[in-house]
């Protein structure tokens, strides 16, 4: 199966051909959109080539979600602690847009290796700003804490006005998806890819993976949540993590795959659906085809039986 990877691919794009290109005279003014609604705005002026100013709309959250002005929790601080002086916050932002930062591209790393860690650090902007409130809620169970005056359950944006939710214990956090999709195919097959992989999750090799959970109806984590909140179509996925995968490297990882579940899904359920749609072609063109060899057939007999003669035979000529 794919991953989504978290470094945005045309974002990464400009920045290098920027950096890398010798002619800093071209004005830049584009803009582009991700999955999950995630846009980008990102500018380069001729009156200041070494400076970029790129903007973020995130996910429009839904009422359950708990933003600090604007922003999901700690997403300043872990602006500042990915990017350094290199990226500066403009307040306020861009109009239609929660967040605008200027990268000032002189305060790059000269070595080569440390600048394009750094550039691709940028383009994973969306995994800083978003992934914050996660990474900071699982770095205290890496300690076995809980987040200080933070609630026990907690709802955080992943998709246009739809939310996952921490349950936060000291040992564990148990995360649930409620799934939703608009197409009744793609409800179905998601449904079924769902509870495949929670069968998945049960072979030995996975076994050090997060415990998976697949229910019809939700689970008793999310009990007293509001009901719009909890309206699916597809079940409920539930993870439970614990300690040993949020440790040291596993913690970034873990952040970004529980950021894109649901994404995660809906590819694979279109990559299904194509490929069903695929063979469902493919049978038909062989069933035309054997229907073209059946009526090529027919019509050779036809042509036969009707070019024929026969004439009728006396008894002497028969003897």
């Amino acid at each position: 199966m794919i991953l989504l990877q978290s470094p945005s691919r045309f974002l990464l794009q400009i920045l290098k051909e920027r950096v890398l290109s010798g002619d800093k005279g071209v004005d830049i003014d584009c803009q582009t959109v991700e999955f999950d609604d995630v846009r980008y705005h990102i500018q380069f002026s001729m009156r200041n080539p070494k400076a970029m100013v790129l903007s973020v709309a995130l996910p429009l959250a839904p009422p359950e979600a708990i933003l600090y002005d604007g922003l999901p929790l700690g997403a300043i601080d872990a602006i500042k602690a990915a990017y350094g002086p290199v990226v500066q916050i403009l307040d306020p932002p861009k109009d239609g847009f929660d967040l605008t930062m200027k990268i000032n591209l002189t305060k790059l790393p000269p070595d080569e290796e440390q600048r394009n860690a750094l550039l691709t650090q940028i383009a994973s902007v969306r995994e800083v700003v978003l992934g914050a409130p996660l990474k900071l809620l699982l770095k205290h169970l890496a300690t076995k804490t809980v987040a200080p005056n933070v609630d026990k359950l907690v709802a955080l944006v992943h998709r246009p006005n739809e939310s996952f939710f921490l349950a936060l214990q000291p040992d564990k956090v148990t995360v649930v998806y409620p799934m939703r999709f608009q197409d009744s195919i793609d409800i179905v097959l998601a449904t079924s890819f769902l509870q495949e992989f929670v069968e998945a999750r049960r072979t030995a090799a996975l076994s050090n993976a997060p415990s998976c959970m697949w229910s019809p109806v939700p689970p008793l984590e999310l009990k007293g949540m509001d009901a719009d909140a909890l309206n699916a179509n597809a079940g409920f996925v539930t993870f439970v993590v614990s300690p040993r995968h949020v440790e040291g490297r596993k913690l970034d990882k873990t952040v970004w795959s529980l950021l894109t579940f649901h994404a995660y899904v809906s590819y694979h359920v279109k990559c299904s659906e194509g490929f069903m749609h695929t063979r469902m072609r493919r049978r038909v063109e062989t069933l035309i085809q054997a229907l073209d060899r059946a009526k090529s057939d027919a019509e050779k007999l036809k042509k036969l039986v009707h070019g024929a003669s026969f004439r009728r035979m006396s008894l002497n000529e028969g003897n």
